[in-house]
């Protein structure tokens, strides 16, 4: 038997919310009839990758994440007000060997913006 990867897929409070900030985040958009309950963000078909789903959970985020996104960009301080300006938090900053930042979303799940 094999198996395909279809997805990747969050829990959330608030799917909408939490996928427009990540279509807005990726250069996305969110597919039509996204609600609290499920919401996708739609891959660009330019650019092979998965679709990100979000579905609605009962309870909040409590602990560290055990898988996060890891973003690369080549404007390092724009990109993090960028994103704190989309709902963002920053939490850390790391600048050897790498520079890089872990930043939240707005419901705490962390990911890593590096600077190329």
């Amino acid at each position: 038997m094999s198996n395909a990867l279809f997805a990747i897929t969050f829990d959330a409070r608030d799917a909408k919310a939490v996928a427009t900030f990540w279509a807005e985040t990726l250069g996305r958009t969110v597919a039509d009839g996204a609600t609290e309950a499920a919401a996708t963000v739609v891959p660009d078909p330019a650019v092979p990758s998965l679709p990100i789903g979000f579905r609605q959970v009962p309870e909040d985020k409590t602990v560290k994440n055990r898988m996060h996104f890891d973003l690369v960009t080549g404007d390092f301080d724009a990109e993090v007000a960028r994103l704190t300006r989309l709902g963002a938090k920053k939490v850390n900053e790391v600048t050897d060997p790498f520079h890089y930042a872990t930043l939240a979303d707005p419901e705490g799940n962390e990911f890593d913006l590096i600077a190329r």
